[in-house]
């Protein structure tokens, strides 16, 4: 269950009710708007040190009651996280901006109330802080949006014992069944027939870990087919190339490509895009047991390429090989994968850019205009043919990992590709699905980075409800 369903609305339509007001000014304004308070309310600003500075807060009094304030970049032009540092910080109870409106900040006023507190047996209960917005025809988008988010930070967060592929199966299933859509399951001995890297990654899993593929279909059957992959390598050890302790330390986010194409999944329905929806997540442990697989192996993939295996620790793009050979066969007028796929993407953009991947110049510009425009920045890195032949093999049609370090996430990006039908618009997210630090609206753990970007985008690309 995700935090925002077991919360209260954060938002609601203003309608007159009892409110705090929240005014909004930056370092250029401040002393003008200082100058219009009595003398006690300029000496608790001065008190609370507030200048204007962005996310700086501060409570005035005001008569029997108080205001808040905070401090913003530009009070006329809000980013989703202009007002998250006040919704982390004042008391429980209803605001309203003193001012305009929140538009783009309604976003992150509900994701900075975002807690994972399911295994903390004494956790502190916080009352909800609720703004009132004019624009009651944006709540119900806004709040689906951040419940997005939230899915996604859910996810990542849940310990890798707890979120296995069974249980991402069942999320799966939850989501499936709210929606109306309907879901498949491919185990066992279809799995290894039909989706054999899948089930080569995933074999040497325990009992109730065993690797799946799992299919989400929704929509109108005539509408635009569009196809949304997603790396569901549940525990990444690095299989017989293990990894060190250091290394393993975050591999419960492993699977975070596939929280990211679950809630986009959750918001294409939520929001009634006019798709047919194809999800696929190939969910897996990355395992070590006697019958792992082994460097050296050569696999057949579901598309017939071969696949020599020269490092076990590149496994997410060999289930998303096959994952991407389905998708293709269905014909979709677009294809859009999220992973958490390689650790050179992280030196390159640092955790923040997720490093983004397409085929066709307007699908990665259309993508990256959405992401700037709604506070998701992404890179794009290119797909030169000519790094190719880093993945040549002398036994195979192509080896799974480039040989000398060199453009590791862009080789990555080109292994994918290989995968996907030739004809096939597709874009390909490298993301980090990881925050190792907090910021205002945007704590510290799993983080949806990359989705915003692609929801905006297929929202104005197909439309919808």
């Amino acid at each position: 269950m995700t935090r925002s369903e077991k919360s209260p609305a954060l938002i609601e339509a203003d309608r007159g009710q009892d409110a705090i007001a929240l005014h909004l000014v930056n370092k250029d304004g401040f002393d003008a708007w200082r100058a219009t308070l009595s003398g006690p309310q300029r000496a608790a600003l001065a008190a609370q040190k507030f200048k204007g500075k962005g996310y700086e807060t501060a409570i005035v009094p005001d008569g029997d009651g108080w205001f808040a304030v905070g401090g913003v970049a530009n009070p006329a032009d809000l980013s989703s996280w202009c007002l998250a540092k006040l919704a982390e910080v004042l008391p429980a109870g209803t605001y309203r901006l003193a001012k305009g409106d929140a538009g783009p900040a309604l976003f992150g006023w509900q994701t900075a109330q975002y807690r994972y507190d399911r295994y903390k047996k004494n956790a502190e209960a916080e009352g909800p802080r609720i703004l009132l917005t004019q624009q009651a025809a944006a709540i119900d988008a806004a709040i689906a949006e951040a419940e997005a988010a939230h899915l996604v930070r859910d996810l990542v967060n849940t310990p890798a014992e707890d979120m296995g592929p069974d249980a991402l199966e069942a999320e799966a299933e939850r989501i499936a069944k709210a929606h109306g859509a309907t879901i498949s399951v491919t185990r066992g001995d279809t799995l290894e027939r039909e989706y054999p890297m899948v089930h080569a990654v995933g074999r040497a899993a325990a009992r109730g870990f065993a690797p799946r593929m799992i299919e989400i279909e929704w929509g109108d059957e005539n509408a635009p087919r569009l196809a949304i992959v997603g790396k569901g390598v549940c525990f990444d050890s690095g299989g017989l190339d293990i990894k060190g302790a250091s290394g393993m330390a975050l591999m419960k986010k492993d699977m975070g490509g596939s929280a990211h194409a679950l809630a986009l999944a959750q918001l294409i329905m939520a929001r009634g895009l006019n798709v047919r929806l194809h999800c696929l997540v190939p969910a897996v442990e990355n395992a070590i047991a006697g019958n792992a697989f082994r460097p050296g192996d050569v696999l057949t993939s579901r598309a017939g390429k071969t696949v020599e295996i020269t490092n076990t620790d590149a496994e997410g793009r060999l289930i998303l090989g096959d994952a991407l050979a389905r998708a293709s066969e269905m014909k979709p007028e677009l294809i859009i994968d999220f992973a958490t796929l390689t650790g050179a993407a992280r030196v390159a953009l640092g955790p923040d850019l997720p490093a983004l991947m397409a085929r066709r110049d307007a699908t990665a510009d259309a993508l990256l205009t959405a992401g700037k425009a709604h506070d998701d920045e992404c890179w794009r890195l290119p797909l030169p043919e000519t790094y190719r032949d880093m993945l040549k093999s002398d036994v195979a049609d192509m080896a799974n990992s480039a040989s000398g370090g060199f453009a590791g996430a862009i080789t990555a990006g080109l292994f994918l590709d290989a995968f996907v039908a030739d004809d096939l618009d597709w874009a390909h997210f490298d993301t980090f699905a990881w925050r190792p630090s907090a910021k205002p609206g945007r704590p510290k753990g799993g983080a949806a980075l990359g989705l915003r970007a692609a929801w905006h985008m297929v929202r104005t690309r197909f439309g919808g409800n």
